[in-house]
């Protein structure tokens, strides 16, 4: 009896130790896809923010300058790019330039920026076949080094919409260490305030599209927009949008920008887990 009795004790023993390991191994890949999620949304959200950046200058054409408000439907480019930042626009190399200094500005978004942003064109912004190619001189978000190629080719209309191309092949070293690269190819429909270029902050974007990239920790991953992702000029954020993505040996889940509006949140599920995060 007493040798049954420890037959048992040392069966449950076992089980539970295999329970603690299969724990730790769920916990761990659960983990490993919430980095996939939020390294995926900081190169999203900054890439997206550079293409935001160009925009506002190239529509604006060559008399550049910051707008001051002079009515209700008139924007302030300041509300985007901040009161720090330096534009520049030379005609004749067809060059842009947003210069946010050596040191750090803070923006109206509350992110931190420092260097530059630089874009060349071929066209008009709204001229079909135009291409705009941004590129990053010693650029930093929160200390994030932002690297890598931004390709923009208008493709004339779609269903009534302008619609873009957007190409990127980038990566991002953080300050902690580590680097995260990011290729997609996406398409960026221009849905609203076509025909308000006085006011860019009533201008509403939608994007499909798909990306690849590897985090921070090393993982690969693929990401596919089921949901367009939803970004109007007057929020810093994307307001709706689905993402599915898939880390290599991982469970795929779904990244859920929500549906209430402009704010700094998502969600990240993962089969019966869930997990919010912020997309500073």
């Amino acid at each position: 009896m007493q040798k049954r009795q420890s037959i048992f004790l040392g069966l449950v023993a076992c089980c539970l130790v295999l329970s603690f390991i299969a724990c730790k191994k769920t916990a761990k890949d659960a983990a490993t896809d919430v980095t996939a999620a939020q390294d995926n949304t900081m190169a999203e959200t900054n890439y997206n923010d550079a293409n935001n950046m160009v925009d506002l200058a190239a529509a604006t054409g060559v008399s550049f300058s910051f707008r001051t408000e002079t009515g209700s439907n008139t924007a302030r480019i300041e509300e985007v790019l901040g009161t720090c930042a330096t534009v520049s626009v030379d005609t004749v190399a067809r060059k842009i330039t947003i210069d946010f200094g050596a040191t750090d500005c803070t923006g109206p978004d509350l992110r931190k920026r420092r260097g530059k942003v630089i874009a060349t064109w071929t066209g008009s912004y709204r001229t079909p076949g135009t291409v705009i190619n941004i590129t990053f001189d010693n650029y930093f978000v929160n200390n994030n080094q932002i690297m890598g190629t931004h390709k923009t080719t208008n493709m004339g209309l779609v269903n009534g919409n302008l619609v873009y191309k957007i190409e990127v092949d980038g990566s991002i070293k953080k300050p902690i260490g580590g680097t995260i690269t990011w290729k997609s190819t996406r398409e960026r429909a221009w849905t609203a305030g076509m025909n308000t270029p006085s006011n860019p902050l009533d201008d509403e974007y939608s994007i499909t599209g798909t990306a690849s990239g590897t985090t921070v920790l090393g993982t690969s991953y693929s990401i596919n927009i089921t949901q367009p992702l939803v970004r109007k000029m007057s929020c810093y954020f994307f307001e709706s949008g689905k993402i599915e993505l898939t880390p290599t040996g991982g469970s795929t889940m779904t990244l859920d920008y929500g549906n209430t509006g402009c704010d700094a949140k998502a969600t990240v599920s993962v089969g019966p887990l869930s997990y919010n995060i912020d997309l500073f």
